[in-house]
């Protein structure tokens, strides 16, 4: 399983010939879409309605794309304290790996949602913040609620990009989370034999 990050909450997950696509809205702040009419496309928020991808999951349920085994959790949006609007985390599970996408949630998991989640080797977990979506502190309470073998932080400030709030400086993000990179790194390939047994932070840059 190999990853790629492209700004904001966007990433590619390729094995063996599946290419899936996540929270590419990268058109509507000012980037440029990376979807494929080949790809699976997820979106852990209501920004489907216009994805190019040949397949397209942005709810709950249980999928099956390739040799990749997709599970949309449901959960409430970050700005949602009373759940009243929903939101999808997707566990994407290969092989031996396991991958888990949180999205723009509120950090705070119940017991059901943390029996489906189970074991996770990967966690990516947005850290921007400023009420737009998980704040640094937020990532770090789903970082020990999951306890994943790696996370990699996403959607932090990007001069590329125009958010409808400014988020956090990455390096600030991490200094409150306390949490050092173990690396930085284009393409994150996973491989059970390389895992600690400690969580470790991967800084995967911008594609």
């Amino acid at each position: 399983m190999e990853l790629q990050f492209y700004g904001a909450n966007c990433l590619s997950v390729v094995h063996k010939g599946t290419r899936i696509i996540i929270d590419d809205n990268l058109a509507e702040l000012g980037g440029k879409s990376i979807t494929r009419e080949s790809d699976v496309a997820l979106f852990s928020g209501p920004n489907s309605a216009n994805s190019k991808a040949k397949r397209v999951f942005d709810g709950p349920g249980e999928y099956e794309v390739g040799d990749i085994s997709i599970i949309g959790i449901n959960t409430r949006l970050h700005v949602d304290e009373n759940g009243k609007h929903g939101a999808t985390m997707f566990k994407l599970v290969a092989g031996e790996m396991s991958v888990l996408i949180t999205g723009h949630i509120y950090p705070s998991l119940n017991d059901d949602q943390l029996e489906t989640i189970s074991v996770v080797d990967l966690l990516i977990v947005p850290v921007g913040g400023n009420g737009f979506t998980v704040d640094p502190v937020g990532a770090l309470k789903l970082i020990k609620d999951i306890d994943p073998k790696l996370v990699v932080p996403t959607h932090f400030a990007d001069k590329s990009l125009k958010f409808p709030v400014p988020q956090q400086e990455l390096a600030h993000a991490l200094k409150e989370m306390s949490m050092e990179p173990k690396e930085k790194v284009s393409k994150l390939r996973l491989k059970p034999s390389e895992l600690s047994d400690v969580t470790q932070l991967i800084i995967l840059e911008k594609s």
